[in-house]
């Protein structure tokens, strides 16, 4: 009688260790779709402020995002540049 009892706990055993694994990983699943949904209603959120901004806002702001843009790169190519000539006359 012991001899089939045991493989049936054994069994019983496994079955308990799968489904705590199995409980394990669904609230992760379940932990990584709430964050995923949080970022979608964040993002919606944003593209609504978006879509509410005129495209003549959008334009101006982008125009001032590239004169920065480049008001930065002529910052970079001259401290490069200073930058070079330092170790030149190390």
């Amino acid at each position: 009688m012991s001899d089939s009892v045991r493989p049936e706990i054994a069994a019983f055993h496994e079955l308990q260790t799968l489904v705590r694994h199995l409980g394990d990983e669904l609230a992760g699943f379940r932990r990584r779709a709430l964050t995923a949904e949080a970022r979608v209603r964040e993002l919606e959120a944003k593209e609504s402020r978006l879509a509410s901004t005129s495209p003549r806002e959008l334009a101006d702001r982008c125009a001032v995002l590239e004169g920065e843009n480049a008001d930065l790169r002529g910052r970079l190519d001259a401290a490069t540049a200073r930058t070079r000539q330092m170790l030149d006359r190390v």
